[in-house]
């Protein structure tokens, strides 16, 4: 299976989430990522969707049953011409001693520091999965104490936009 990230123009209605997520589960696919908000237009919002998917006529149906659904303005499959980013925070155990350390490493992921406390420190960061994922391993040593991640969003690359009337794959 290949991971598929699928940006979603919908009416910014109660329930829209729901009934997408259902349409999800209903075809047996697991949403890795979803991430949903507000956009320029206060009557819209943009959901990102990553999914495995293991065949691309499985995906085009999937799509073509997203644009079925009445407040679904415009479905675009994202690929690597998409800006792609997440957001994590990390709550490490930390001292004065190793306090300075933390700091740098996550400065190389040009994270930074949003909470100190006497015995930890939160950080933040964003980027590519695989940018914080080496973070994380970084930071391993230290003692990881919690952690949250966002979902995956994205934006299609250049002066392109989904924000029209139509209703296509992309």
């Amino acid at each position: 299976m290949s991971s598929h990230t699928l940006s979603v123009l919908v009416e910014n209605t109660p329930g829209v989430l729901t009934r997408i997520a259902a349409l999800f589960s209903r075809r047996g696919f697991n949403i890795e990522s979803l991430a949903v908000g507000p956009t320029e237009n206060e009557a819209l919002s943009r959901m990102t969707v990553v999914a495995q998917v293991d065949d691309e006529l499985v995906l085009e149906q999937l799509v073509k049953q997203l644009n079925k659904l009445v407040e679904v303005i415009k479905v675009v499959e994202l690929h690597s011409n998409a800006v792609k980013r997440e957001l994590v925070l990390i709550k490490v155990r930390s001292d004065l001693d190793n306090r300075s350390q933390i700091i740098d490493t996550v400065g190389l992921f040009r994270g930074k520091a949003v909470d100190v406390g006497p015995d930890s420190i939160t950080v933040e960061a964003t980027g590519s999965r695989e940018k914080l994922d080496a973070l994380i391993e970084m930071l391993q040593p230290y003692g990881v104490l919690e952690l949250v991640q966002s979902g995956q969003v994205a934006l299609g690359r250049g002066i392109r936009t989904i924000n029209d009337k139509s209703r296509t794959q992309g």
